[in-house]
């Protein structure tokens, strides 16, 4: 939904825009380092700590945090993000002294907290520790108005990155993305910017050049071939993911990574569905 954007503007539109803006994505972090991860430990605190490590919230010093995916953090890890909170104080894994903690906290999830702290998987107290100034990010498709300004700013971003010439959508091409509706909201649209200008072949982007299209060419071709009576839905989904799998690998020039990419999905899943489709 934008929300690492939103946590962006807020820092930089703050006091603290001169100091850093370090992400933590909660979700990704293995469940027995997170409080090394947002801490820090010492050397020797555990096996593998064999040098000193500063956390994220002393990397953060003067600056923002921004914890996203809050909701996956452990229980025992929400108790010390609750005294950071309270107190302004943490210490590393295997540490004596306390550090003083100087941080804009900015926190994103879209878990329902609520219902967490019901089933006993979110502290209460902590929730509305963070609550302070709610945000409510809107999905992507309820904000089709903000999709032309993102696709510039994603075509201006992927095309420095990549160092070549800045990429124009066509006002067909845009319209198509503002008719999308966009499950995998706004990263979603930056993949499917970048993937576009990977393949595009000139600076002007058409429908064409849109990996979308051939998504939509697809479930346009099995609807038309919808057998009279009962339908068989599971086996006309399987019979479509091949296709689209069987595409995106002929795109990627059979570089399975690529294809991942292409298709917005996990390499290892992408290896399970060829082993699926026999297409190893």
């Amino acid at each position: 939904t934008g929300k690492e954007l939103v946590a962006r503007a807020v820092h930089y539109q703050s006091a603290r825009r001169e100091e850093p803006f370090v992400k933590v994505n909660c979700g990704a972090l293995p469940k027995d380092l997170v409080e090394s991860e947002l801490f820090g430990h010492e050397k020797g605190a555990f096996t593998g700590a064999v040098r000193q490590k500063k956390g994220r919230f002393e990397l953060a010093e003067g600056g923002t945090i921004f914890l996203d995916e809050i909701g996956d953090i452990p229980l025992e890890t929400q108790v010390k993000l609750l005294r950071v909170l309270q107190e302004k104080q943490f210490d590393r894994v295997g540490g004596e002294r306390t550090h003083i903690a100087d941080v804009r906290v900015v926190a994103a999830t879209n878990r329902p907290l609520k219902q967490m702290i019901g089933a006993g998987e979110f502290r209460e107290d902590l929730y509305y520790r963070l609550e302070v100034i709610p945000l409510h990010l809107p999905p992507l498709r309820e904000r089709k108005s903000d999709i032309p300004e993102l696709v510039v700013h994603f075509l201006e971003k992927k095309c420095g990155e990549m160092n070549v010439s800045l990429r124009r959508l066509t006002d067909e091409a845009v319209a198509a993305l503002e008719n999308y509706p966009w499950p995998g909201n706004v990263r979603e649209l930056e993949n499917v910017i970048e993937r576009t200008i990977v393949l595009a072949d000139g600076d002007e982007v058409g429908l064409h050049d849109l990996p979308l299209t051939f998504a939509e060419e697809e479930a346009r071709e099995g609807m038309e071939q919808l057998p009279e009576g009962e339908v068989p839905l599971n086996k006309m989904l399987d019979d479509m993911e091949r296709k689209l799998i069987v595409r995106a690998m002929d795109q990627a020039q059979q570089v399975k990574t690529r294809a991942a990419e292409i298709l917005g999905v996990k390499t290892s899943a992408l290896y399970y569905k060829l082993d699926k489709y026999g297409l190893e």
